[in-house]
């Protein structure tokens, strides 16, 4: 058995979940400034993420959905996860974003399972809170060492993609780590990068 591992927010698909929710709220470019200096590794994570949702109090659960139901996916996504299926890969996603995006886009993809935060809210409407899997800058390193020890799935044989700093953490565990239109940080760190929006490039390094 083998591992892939993804982010999601600019890797599967093509922009930040947040940036996306922000926008019936007015404050796009508020949160995006924030998630662009999170993601180069100029901000703690953890930090952002708490700013961020923040600023989303008071948008209706109903809106969420409607917005993480219709995001743009990254091109090659569906075929680059059915194809590491077919080669015996496990296929996870991680995401610092939320389940609200990524438990749908599963569906939509066909990946395994995903990890990700939840936005807490109550009658329907954010509270501004949010809790969850990949809350810190090693959450996603943390998780693939436990889920790598469960599955009996080593370094040699774990593949992961992604493209901001948060990501970072999950390099120390994979023996192949490729940068996907990524930032400086992450690119340093990479065996591989992928500066085209296409998804199936991954495949040229399994």
């Amino acid at each position: 058995m083998k591992l892939a591992v993804f982010d999601f927010d600019s890797t599967l698909m093509d922009g930040e979940t947040i940036d996306f929710l922000a926008e019936p709220l007015g404050l796009k470019d508020k949160v995006a400034s924030i998630t662009e200096m999170a993601m180069r590794g100029e901000l703690d994570f953890f930090e952002s993420l708490i700013m961020r949702v923040k600023l989303l109090e008071g948008l209706e659960e109903k809106k969420v959905n409607e917005i993480c139901h219709n995001l743009p996916y990254m091109p090659g996504a569906e075929e680059t996860i059915k194809a590491l299926k077919k080669e015996g890969y496990k296929v996870l996603v991680f995401s610092g974003g939320f389940r609200n995006a990524t438990s749908y886009a599963r569906e939509v993809l066909g990946f395994d399972a995903d990890f990700a935060n939840v936005l807490h809210s109550k009658n329907g409407i954010l509270t501004g809170l949010v809790g969850g899997d990949m809350m810190f800058s090693h959450s996603k390193g943390d998780m693939i060492k436990r889920i790598q020890a469960i599955l009996g799935i080593d370094k040699q044989n774990t593949l992961v993609v992604g493209d901001g700093a948060n990501d970072l953490s999950m390099f120390e565990y994979a023996d192949k780590k490729i940068a996907f239109c990524a930032k400086d940080v992450l690119k340093k760190a990479a065996d591989y990068i992928i500066d085209e929006k296409d998804l199936t490039k991954v495949l040229m390094y399994i």
